[in-house]
């Protein structure tokens, strides 16, 4: 008998400890999980991207930080070349970027586009002692540096093949910048909140702006195409930030009330 209430025992402690084991297992999977997506971004491209003090930041970094802060989502930024990035979010290795990337007609045919979230525009830029060059009509003969894959190539390629100039092609802004500095090249074409602010912070430079702007482009964030999902998420998340002064607060940050 008292074999027989010794494994009475045992078997009643073991359904006890089983039972406890599903509960904490069961917890376990009924916890919400925080879905992580992986975003590109161009990590040289202030002041939407770039790194300072072994941190990445810029206007883009923290938008797409707040945004997945309101939406529930984390983020994991993957800096890159900007001519991969739309090859890699069309090859499944990214699920969105970020990296002022112009929203074009070209770019909706591979990629699913956001919301507009900034005005950008392009602009000629020139070293700063040059005179030859005010507008698009006197890049005759001349020497244009572009950076592969942007909207700015493409337009450079438009204005070269219009008005006869020569183009070269670079993977970074810097290098492009350095170009024209060093009269390798006369003229680059960048975004005018880019080269503004670099005009600004680095008066070293030795370059300026010239002209008017040379189109309307806005920026959106990207998705691989037909995720509505994501897609909706940073929408969702863009239009609170907007409507609860975030938004504005991080493009002050950087370059001040537009």
């Amino acid at each position: 008998m008292k074999k027989l209430g010794l494994l009475l025992f045992v078997a009643v402690i073991a359904l006890t400890l089983s039972a406890c084991g599903a509960n904490k297992a069961e917890t376990g999977a009924n916890e919400e999980k925080v879905t992580k997506y992986t975003f590109g971004t161009d990590a040289t491209y202030p002041p939407f991207e770039f790194e300072k003090d072994g941190k990445y930041v810029g206007i883009d970094i923290d938008l797409i930080n707040a945004i997945a802060e309101v939406e529930g989502f984390e983020v994991e930024l993957k800096p890159m070349d900007f001519k991969a990035i739309i090859p890699a979010l069309t090859a499944g290795q990214l699920d969105g970027a970020i990296a002022g990337i112009s929203i074009t007609d070209e770019r909706k045919q591979v990629v699913s586009l956001s919301d507009p979230y900034y005005e950008a525009g392009l602009s000629l830029i020139v070293r700063a002692d040059n005179t030859t060059i005010n507008s698009p009509e006197d890049l005759a003969g001349k020497v244009i540096a572009i950076k592969k894959g942007t909207s700015g190539a493409k337009m450079a390629e438009e204005l070269a093949k219009k008005y006869g100039a020569e183009i070269k092609y670079f993977d970074d802004s810097p290098t492009m910048y350095m170009e024209v500095a060093n009269k390798n090249a006369d003229v680059t074409l960048e975004d005018f909140p880019v080269i503004s602010y670099k005009i600004a912070v680095d008066p070293d430079s030795n370059l300026k702006v010239v002209g008017d702007r040379l189109n309307g482009d806005f920026y959106g964030i990207a998705v691989g195409k037909d995720n509505e999902e994501l897609l909706k998420k940073l929408n969702d998340g863009l239009k609170k930030l907007q409507e609860n002064g975030k938004y504005d607060e991080i493009v002050n940050t950087y370059v001040g009330k537009k």
